[in-house]
């Protein structure tokens, strides 16, 4: 009876030892699937986290592009108006009649000379250079809040 038990013994220790390994490589298997898994969502959201970043790149370039534009419209409106007060006063710039009743009052009166004439007409050349100017300060900025505006519902849109 003793090779007998110790048969059914060594059946009973080999079964739990195969148990044992099978349980064993079982999780080992879970564990590896788990880790392939957790490695895949880290790639997915590396890949993601960069086309973001890559967006955010684009958008900055193109905002510091309109940026640069604008400061360029700015750099160059600096020598409109002391264009248009040369034209104005060389005549190559016709003002608008109701720019230019806004001191006809005044300068018809008799009393004024032709100093004060040449004054008045003077300063109504530097008050139309002025408004050009705010004119033309006003457009650059629309086009410029334009440009950011397009920009954004370009990206909103897939």
């Amino acid at each position: 009876m003793n090779r007998t038990l110790m048969a059914v013994l060594a059946l009973v220790a080999w079964s739990a030892g195969m148990f044992g390994a099978g349980w064993a490589w079982r999780g080992d298997r879970a564990e590896g699937v788990e880790a392939r898994q957790r490695a895949g969502a880290s790639a997915a959201q590396v890949e993601q986290v960069n086309q973001t970043r890559a967006t955010e790149h684009t958008q900055a370039e193109v905002m510091a592009a309109i940026g640069a534009k604008h400061e360029e419209d700015r750099t160059a409106a600096q020598a409109v108006p002391a264009a248009v007060v040369a034209g104005v006063r060389d005549g190559s710039l016709q003002l608008r009649d109701d720019l230019a009743t806004c001191e006809t009052s005044r300068l018809s009166e008799a009393v004024a000379g032709s100093i004060e004439r040449d004054a008045h007409a003077q300063l109504r050349a530097e008050v139309a250079a002025a408004l050009v100017q705010i004119g033309r300060d006003a457009d650059d900025h629309v086009r410029a809040c334009q440009a950011v505006v397009t920009e954004y519902q370009g990206v909103a849109r897939p």
